[in-house]
């Protein structure tokens, strides 16, 4: 059976909530019977993603408010 976890990436400072944040990823390991095959990408994710939509204005990709916007892309 497959194994799907929240990985997480880095931790970045983030201004929008003046704090550090954890930027996650989630990821589907294959079921044993398909031992060759990567893991995939699912989703990605904010820690404070959530504290971050309460917020009057759209965020960024990472909380899931606005796709085209990566702040912390390097």
């Amino acid at each position: 059976m497959e194994r799907v976890s929240w990985k997480p990436i880095r931790r970045v400072y983030c201004d929008r909530v003046a704090d550090e944040v954890t930027l996650e990823a989630k990821v589907i390991y294959p079921a044993e019977i398909m031992p060759d095959s990567p893991p995939r990408v699912l989703a990605h994710r904010c820690s404070l993603g959530l504290a971050c939509n309460q917020l009057d204005k759209p965020a960024c990709a990472w909380a899931g408010t606005l796709p085209g916007f990566d702040p912390f892309a390097s």
